[in-house]
């Protein structure tokens, strides 16, 4: 990659997104509001992992025309920065959620805040160290237009980091915001004791629920059974690293949700969506009991005894 990259956001997903894109042989200028590295080198976030001569950490971005601007900010604060974008310069999104006062998901958000920005997302069963640890790990990309989806795919993939490219833009932010409250829910039942086969059953119900929504918004069934779907809700569900299973894990031990979040080393996106995703079900007709559980639970208007009970009463039908 010959033009420059522009990185915006210094939390541990900003920070491998950046040493990725260095791999792919790009000049990269990681913003932060504060650039500060450690004596190491490395941010603050990822600890272990310094910064190579390509990428420059800074808290004002230089005048330059970059390739493409990766933004790597929570979804709650994604509009405060798209000022910033230069205009024309494709964004790829690579934020999960949905924008809770308006029920935005980021490219809607893109959209009303900087018209003037083409944009694509970047979803998929990625934890930010191994990527940047430069595990092999693959996600998709997803844009309205396919061949920029898979110009974008072909120039930030590496070897080790395969880009699949997508036109389904519901389908990928439905279902990475989605994963996260599932995690949550997740988390609660091996923290609670409740075993593996109830998060076995938890999960698959969860993709079916998931399902449901994303085809109701016009997103597409097969996109929920690939990388921005099932797989990114086996990693969140399943991985000690995902900070929603750690949360739901305090939850089903018996810690509050505030002192839950307040232990998490970063920002636990499923507590913002659940109240946004039960919202937006109900607005299109759709049930989904275990997100409606969790949101419950995590606002404690039920207890977990009240929330299984309320899954588990439910009446029998077919699976389909």
């Amino acid at each position: 990659m010959s033009d420059p990259v522009f990185v915006l956001g210094g939390g541990a997903w900003g920070t491998a997104l950046a040493l990725h894109a260095a791999r792919t042989g790009a000049q990269v200028h990681l913003w932060a509001r504060n650039a500060q590295t450690l004596p190491n080198g490395a941010m603050p976030r990822l600890p272990d992992y310094p910064l190579p001569p390509a990428v420059h950490a800074c808290s004002t971005l230089p005048a330059v025309t970059p390739g493409c601007v990766l933004v790597a900010i929570p979804t709650q604060h994604l509009a405060t920065v798209l000022p910033m974008l230069p205009a024309g310069v494709n964004a790829v999104l690579c934020c999960k959620g949905i924008e809770r006062q308006t029920l935005a998901f980021p490219l809607d958000i893109l959209a009303r805040e900087r018209p003037d920005v083409p944009g694509a997302v970047l979803c998929g069963p990625n934890f930010a160290r191994e990527i940047a640890a430069g595990l092999p790990a693959a996600a998709v990309l997803a844009a309205p237009d396919h061949t920029r989806a898979q110009a974008l795919s072909s120039l930030l993939s590496t070897p080790l980091f395969r880009l699949y490219a997508s036109t389904d833009c519901v389908g990928v932010q439905l279902g990475a915001a989605a994963k996260n409250v599932i995690a949550v829910a997740s988390g609660v039942t091996i923290g609670a004791g409740l075993g593996e086969n109830a998060r076995a059953a938890l999960i698959t119900r969860g993709l079916a629920e998931i399902t449901r929504l994303a085809t109701a918004l016009g997103g597409h069934a097969a996109t929920l059974a690939g990388l921005a779907g099932l797989g990114d809700l086996l990693l969140t569900c399943t991985g000690a690293a995902s900070r929603n299973y750690q949360l739901g894990m305090a939850l089903g031990q018996g810690m509050t949700t505030h002192t839950a979040l307040n232990s998490l080393p970063g920002v636990a996106e499923g507590v913002t969506t659940a109240s946004a995703l039960q919202a937006l079900a109900r607005s299109h007709g759709v049930e989904t009991p275990i997100t409606d559980c969790i949101a419950a639970f995590m606002e404690g208007q039920i207890s977990l005894p009240q929330a299984t009970h309320s899954l588990l009463s439910r009446p029998l039908k077919s699976e389909v």
